[in-house]
């Protein structure tokens, strides 16, 4: 019977994982693509990306045709003064010049003689010579809106790259406690066994009745502990719950019944390859969503430039229209311009010190600056990030390593105590404090070990790769 009760004990340090239900399991890479595919911060990114498709077609209809109709009659005391209609058509082009095209029909015994009566019509164009040539509001604004319709796309992996950090911590979060709960439970359920057999074995007179008061109280703490690690499991599942969508918009509650796919107990984590600090940084430089975000910045900040040396020119308008009788246009063709048939005009204006437009440019090349500086912070920023999460994840693989030969020379202990009690050379209060430290020890390399997993979700974050 003494025999049987301490191959009993030897029990106490087998850790051991069932198979599990596949349909239960959430691994890491399912939870991340959940995370994309449906929580509410993606899908929030995605209408600012339809926003600004929406805003290049609200540029480009500064560039739509423009149908106008003038009509107006006048009579005073029985005389026609006039009555005239004159539908046009004005199509804004890319470079600034604008097309038009338009009847009149005008009649009446008051006309002004600078007025051509009866129906005539014209073709003609407006191009500016000086100030808006190069850049005006309308080429801007679409500009722009281009630029921003790309920076949406990066400002979106900027928040998905954020949300999966909060995700995938969250997500080792609750890995590490549910195995924190496991090997509790196990050591509750191998010192429940104990106690079963020490009481058995004081009633057959092999053991003293303080052993089972030693068992007891051995127990009693492992309980304490396990429903501790159950309530943090709990809430850790809680936690994961707020990354849980489905795609109709409704939130998933964590199930009780779902298990993590890694086994923290048996991950092997020393020979796992750190990354290479120059191919993360040349990476992070070329290709971080924040980086980018402000190159599109500063290329919208160059378009405002560019519009704003605009008012340092002079206004200069050049307007030509070839004219027609009645509404056949079309056998002006071949009239050389300016030879018959024509009307234009020429107008000029500036500012005398063009005070406004120079503290326009100036301002719009300051912001300039002012956005190369933040880029350059953000870059130094996001360097020492990356090498700061580089250096925790070389030592946490260290202090894992360091954790596993603590923890296994824990285990040689309880297992040498066990075979000194077996020998009658020890008591149960020396192994189960042997116990208590080789728990207390896998407990801390289960830890470690989650806090590894979540420093390489770090680096890929600082990285900016997760978006």
């Amino acid at each position: 019977m003494k025999k049987l009760i301490l191959l009993l004990l030897l029990v106490n340090s087998q850790i051991v994982f069932a198979q599990e239900n596949p349909d239960r399991i959430l691994s890491a890479s399912a939870f991340m693509q959940i995370v994309n595919a449906y929580h509410p911060v993606v899908k929030q990114a995605d209408i600012q990306i339809d926003k600004s498709k929406a805003g290049i077609q609200l540029a480009r209809g500064l560039f739509d045709p423009l149908l106008e109709t003038y009509l107006a009659e006048k009579t005073l005391d029985g005389v026609r003064y006039y009555r005239t209609i004159e539908p046009t058509i004005s199509i804004p082009t890319w470079y600034g010049v604008e097309l038009s095209a338009g009847l009149a029909s005008l009649n009446g015994n008051r006309i002004n003689p600078s007025q051509t009566r009866g129906k005539t019509s014209f073709v003609g164009l407006s191009v500016p010579l000086a100030k808006n040539l190069l850049m005006d509001k309308r080429r801007a604004a679409l500009k722009t809106a281009k630029i921003y319709r790309e920076l949406s796309d990066v400002e979106k992996k900027t928040v998905v790259n954020n949300l999966i950090l909060d995700a995938m911590v969250a997500y080792w979060q609750w890995v590490k406690a549910y195995h924190l709960y496991i090997v509790v439970s196990d050591a509750v359920i191998v010192n429940e066994k104990r106690l079963a057999f020490v009481k058995t074995a004081y009633q057959l007179g092999e053991r003293p009745a303080i052993d089972t008061t030693e068992t007891l109280a051995q127990l009693q703490s492992f309980l304490y502990l396990q429903s501790e690690n159950l309530l943090q499991l709990e809430n850790a599942a809680l936690e994961l719950s707020v990354f849980l969508w489905q795609n109709n918009g409704q939130p998933v509650l964590m199930s009780g019944e779902v298990i993590p796919e890694q086994n923290l107990v048996a991950a092997v984590v020393s020979t796992r390859p750190l990354p290479l600090l120059e191919d993360i940084l040349l990476t992070a430089q070329q290709n971080h969503p924040k980086i980018r975000e402000f190159d599109f910045k500063l290329k919208a900040l160059d378009v405002n430039r560019q519009l704003k040396f605009q008012e340092l020119l002079p206004s200069i308008n050049l307007k030509y229209n070839q004219l027609a009788k009645g509404y056949d246009i079309l056998k002006t063709v071949g009239i050389p311009l300016g030879d018959n048939n024509f009307q234009y005009g020429v107008s000029l204006s500036f500012p005398l010190r063009f005070l406004e437009g120079r503290g326009a440019y100036k301002m719009a090349k300051l912001k300039i600056d002012e956005t190369l500086l933040e880029q350059n912070l953000a870059k130094v920023t996001i360097t020492n990030k990356i090498k700061t999460a580089l250096n925790k994840l070389a030592t946490l693989q260290n202090q894992v390593t360091i954790q596993f030969g603590a923890y296994s020379n824990y285990m040689i202990l309880q297992r040498g105590e066990e075979t000194r009690f077996f020998n009658g050379e020890s008591s149960l209060f020396l192994i189960n404090t042997r116990e208590t430290k080789a728990l207390e020890a896998l407990q801390k390399l289960i830890e470690l070990k989650a806090k590894y997993f979540e420093t390489e979700i770090l680096v890929q974050w600082a990285s900016g790769v997760l978006g």
